[in-house]
């Protein structure tokens, strides 16, 4: 006949080992997240960057749409106000 003892020490590594590894993968998702925030914010910067380059190079009206759509600017004077100071 056998005889077997159940510990909890077993129990207690894998659920705290669960919880571990939760922990770990939502901060890992938060990370990430955090990374495609700012890499989104950032190569929005460098399209306005370029697109005012554009314009200082050929003032036509495909340049002024696409960078009225990323600026949220109308007016083709703010626009230029703008580009003016991102090009300093």
């Amino acid at each position: 006949m056998k005889f077997e003892v159940k510990t909890q020490n077993d129990d207690l590594w894998k659920s705290s080992f669960s919880v571990l590894l939760s922990i770990a993968l939502f901060s890992l998702i938060i990370v990430l997240s955090n990374i495609s925030i700012k890499l989104g914010s950032i190569s929005r910067h460098y399209e306005i960057q370029y697109f005012c380059n554009l314009l200082t190079i050929e003032k036509s009206s495909l340049n002024f749409k696409k960078l009225s759509k990323l600026t949220s600017q109308n007016s083709k004077q703010k626009m230029w106000d703008l580009c003016r100071e991102i090009l300093k």
